[in-house]
């Protein structure tokens, strides 16, 4: 099952993916974000502060699982939350992809080489300004991770065929800032995925299954 699952998240990223990052013309000028739940045709002002993250994708004997990181309970942003390995794009990256992978590599160990991009997902701008590009990829299931506690307190996996289950998205609200935000809820386990990672999650399904 994993090899036949493999070649066609391959194939639906080379079709439904774009392999260049945008520019800021591109879908930056309007990315995706909660503010599409609340009914806001109007992006919110920048200036955006540019991020990215990785979307791992693992081959496993009975599927594809995908994994996110637990973020460490004393971290300034969003500390203990359900992320994907990312951050803050730097100066020195190349490219978006570029500053996941440096991501991955500092958050989890995992090293690039371990790592087949397959292509970009929508620009994603989360309600606290960052502009978030993720890069999805298909990593080798030999790799080891070795998590810095500094950033990541654990990981886990959740398949794939879970998480593009519609049934399983629910969508939430809450006051925030005087304004009631609503935003996208995936519930794994004991594990809550909310917020920019639950909507990357959505939109990973709206592009590969148009």
């Amino acid at each position: 099952m994993s090899d036949a699952a493999v070649a066609d998240l391959v194939r639906r990223a080379a079709l439904y993916l774009d392999a260049e990052p945008p520019g800021l013309g591109d879908p930056t000028a309007n990315p995706r974000g909660d503010h599409d739940l609340d009914g806001i045709d109007v992006v919110p002002a920048g200036p955006h502060r540019r991020a990215a993250v990785l979307v791992p994708v693992v081959p496993r004997p009975d599927g594809l699982g995908v994994v996110f990181t637990v973020r460490s309970a004393h971290l300034r942003d969003h500390s203990g939350q359900i992320a994907f390995p990312g951050g803050k794009i730097d100066p020195s990256d190349a490219t978006p992809a570029g500053a996941a992978l440096r991501e991955a590599r500092e958050e989890i160990g995992l090293e690039a080489g371990a790592i087949r991009t397959l292509g970009y997902l929508d620009p994603y701008l989360s309600a606290t300004g960052f502009l978030v590009t993720p890069v999805l990829g298909l990593v080798d299931p030999g790799a080891t991770l070795r998590l810095n506690p500094d950033e990541v307190a654990e990981t886990f996996e959740a398949p794939l065929s879970y998480l593009l289950d519609r049934g399983r998205r629910r969508i939430e609200s809450a006051v925030w800032r005087g304004r009631t935000r609503r935003y996208y809820v995936i519930a794994y386990g004991a594990h809550r995925i909310w917020g920019v990672t639950a909507g990357i999650v959505n939109n990973l399904h709206e592009r590969l299954y148009p």
